[in-house]
């Protein structure tokens, strides 16, 4: 197992140079979405709050990443910062009235966040910065080795680095003081108080750093694409980030790399299988998916390894 990261890795790395250049700009998706989807899970997976809205904070670390380089001319290389600055202000002043609400009426909050977002984005007022309706676009980052790199391949390159360090931060977080208190307010929120753990400041925090994961994620995500607009970020968004979160595991960190696969391949899967009802196939294969891994990948590695260690003693 310790060499499995590093081998995950490798091949990462090894990819763009394997495949044609229009699947180089679909894994770079797949790591913006891993890191949304590993945003959720910290807050949905660890913490134990659940969340509707995540897809509200990809919009807004978008247009904070064009913001600052359309508006501000920041170089491209800050957008993430910038949007994962932005992102966690927001969602730290959410999550403080929210860690009063518990399961549904959480998810009912955080999915009436996701749905207003994109209307005010749309507002008039903020035409100049957001563009509007119609949207704004953004110039893709240009590579600095085009001997060795293209346009493409660097900004995988780019997302690949952004996405290592975001994991890194998440699995000492998770392995550390923080991550035990996380796990401990889930499972034990009584417990948990009675030892001390400040409730309330614990499942603020955790939002704001869910929606600063998942704000660099929207910024990756603007860089990729080149265009946003407020119709991009529907409550579709956030749902999908869901369905990534439950097919690679809820409460697993390198899982969400599977769940960002899923979401990106399987609806043009489905789309292929069925040109007149693709909903329908991707649907089947997602019930089919959580037939056989009713614990997402992570809970399968998970019972094949108990089987495993059982079979051995």
């Amino acid at each position: 197992m310790k060499l499995a990261a590093p081998a995950a890795i490798v091949i990462a790395v090894i990819l763009p140079f394997v495949v044609s250049g229009y699947h180089t700009f679909q894994l770079a998706q797949v790591l913006a979405y891993a890191i949304a989807i590993l945003g959720l899970n910290l807050l949905t997976g660890f913490s134990g709050q659940i969340s509707l809205g995540n897809g509200a904070f990809y919009a807004l670390g978008a247009y904070s990443a064009v913001i600052a380089i359309n508006n501000l001319h920041l170089p491209y290389g800050v957008a993430p910062v910038v949007a994962a600055a932005v992102c966690f202000v927001l969602g730290y002043l959410f999550g403080k009235p929210a860690a009063r609400l518990e399961g549904l009426y959480l998810a009912l909050a955080t999915f009436a966040l996701a749905v207003v977002t994109p209307q005010l984005l749309k507002l008039d007022r903020l035409e100049p910065w957001t563009g509007g309706r119609g949207g704004v676009q953004i110039d893709k980052p240009v590579s600095p080795f085009p001997s060795v790199l293209d346009d493409d391949r660097w900004l995988y390159m780019y997302c690949l680095i952004v996405a290592i360090v975001m994991f890194a931060l998440a699995w000492n977080v998770i392995r550390g003081r923080t991550g035990r208190a996380l796990i401990a307010l889930r499972d034990h929120p009584i417990g948990a108080g009675a030892m001390g753990i400040d409730i309330a400041e614990y499942k603020a925090v955790t939002f704001g750093i869910s929606a600063m994961y998942t704000g660099v994620a929207g910024a990756l995500g603007a860089l990729i694409a080149g265009f946003i607009s407020p119709d991009s970020f529907s409550i579709l968004v956030s749902i999908q980030l869901l369905v990534g979160g439950v097919v690679g595991g809820i409460a697993s960190i390198f899982g969400t790399l599977f769940g960002a696969v899923f979401i990106e391949f399987v609806p043009n899967l489905a789309n292929q299988l069925s040109d007149n009802a693709p909903g329908v196939v991707f649907g089947v294969l997602l019930i089919l998916c959580m037939r056989v891994m009713p614990g997402g990948l992570a809970g399968l590695v998970a019972s094949a390894r108990a089987r495993r260690a059982h079979r051995g003693t």
